[in-house]
């Protein structure tokens, strides 16, 4: 690819992400951005396919004998932190950073993945493209990828948009989220009474400080537990009978979510609720085409502790988008325009290398 050409996809990329920025976009709250999106697309010729606020489009012509490749990322963002120096939807007129919620997650994405669909448009390859822009991904929501995979044309594999450095996960962890309830007796702190709720809790806590899982993956190591909320009492000379925590899990790929569970439920006291046990590890096995492309594009390998909508494409993938994980869900979001050219560089080096066959 040309610079002059790479240059006009990055300034484009770059204009519809700082128009992005300017409409919230909150999960399940994306209407406005989706509308904003569809009409960019359609203004290109593309067929723009909408399913609620989720899009997809192929790029022609099409070859049903030949395997499909899905682009990914999604359009939805979380609500702003208070801590924001500058207001989150009117990005900054600094010609080198783009500044605002969703820049960097993941709108640096869908504007790089949107400029690289465009190209293979106009430049035909042996296999064919689906661009996929979903909707809820914050929040795992009904009316994201759950509704848009199963009415999607079948992909064979998939690179999921997300803020990476353009560096390639190969896995990522899934995640469980547990809230526990520790039960006791109330009773008068001064008289020796009652069941303390709170010690219950830590008993249960200082067991998962020191516990270790059997298994322990070579991918992804071991499974990670951490307790990341507690509550307890409402006055002080009340012995709580109830105290309630939250486990933040990061499961490695030798044990199902459920077994975890069942693991924490013999082990601990306090009853235990999980929020989802849907939240599975995703890996692509070593030596899939898609792998042995990032190798021979020079792209580093990595596992995400991190979940996306891969828990969502029961698909062979990649994770991999312009931009920095750590800049996620923080006050000033920002991403660079040289990150976007990095970006659709990347995707279009990618796919031009990838050897495709079903």
């Amino acid at each position: 690819m040309k610079d002059t050409l790479l240059s006009q996809m990055t300034a484009k990329a770059a204009g519809l992400l700082r128009e992005m920025v300017s409409i919230p976009s909150y999960s399940g709250e994306e209407d406005a951005l989706s509308d904003l999106i569809e009409k960019k697309l359609g203004a290109e010729g593309v067929d723009v396919n909408r399913v609620g606020n989720n899009m997809w489009a192929l790029a022609y012509p099409y070859n049903s004998e030949a395997p499909l490749l899905m682009l990914n990322s999604h359009i939805d963002t979380v609500r702003p932190s208070q801590s924001y120096t500058f207001d989150p939807f009117n990005s900054s007129s600094d010609n080198s950073v783009i500044r605002g919620l969703g820049s960097n997650d993941a709108g640096a994405s869908v504007v790089s993945m949107i400029e690289t669909f465009l190209y293979f448009r106009k430049n035909v390859l042996p296999f064919n493209l689906l661009l996929a822009i979903s909707a809820e991904e914050e929040n795992s929501g009904p009316n994201g990828m759950k509704m848009l995979y199963p009415l999607l044309p079948k992909a064979d594999c998939a690179v999921i948009g997300e803020p990476t450095k353009m560096v390639t996960a190969i896995a990522e962890r899934g995640l469980i989220v547990i809230d526990a309830t520790s039960r006791g007796v109330s009773g008068h702190a001064a008289r020796d009474e009652g069941v303390n709720a709170i010690m219950i809790a830590h008993e249960d806590i200082s067991k998962l400080a020191s516990y270790k899982f059997d298994k322990v993956s070579p991918l992804m190591g071991e499974v990670k537990i951490s307790v990341t909320r507690i509550e307890a009492g409402r006055e002080h000379n009340v012995v709580p009978d109830r105290c309630t925590f939250t486990l933040d899990i990061r499961p490695n790929d030798q044990y199902s979510n459920e077994e975890i569970f069942y693991i924490l439920e013999d082990l601990l006291k306090s009853d235990l609720k999980p929020r989802s046990l849907g939240n599975r590890c995703s890996k692509t096995p070593d030596g899939h085409q898609l792998i042995e492309c990032a190798r021979r594009c020079g792209f580093p390998l990595y596992v995400s502790p991190t979940t996306s909508d891969w828990i969502r494409v029961p698909l062979p993938a990649i994770k991999m988008g312009p931009g920095d994980s750590g800049r996620s869900h923080r006050a000033d979001e920002y991403v660079t325009v040289e990150e976007l050219r990095e970006g659709i560089k990347g995707y279009v080096t990618f796919i031009n290398n990838l050897n495709l066959k079903r």
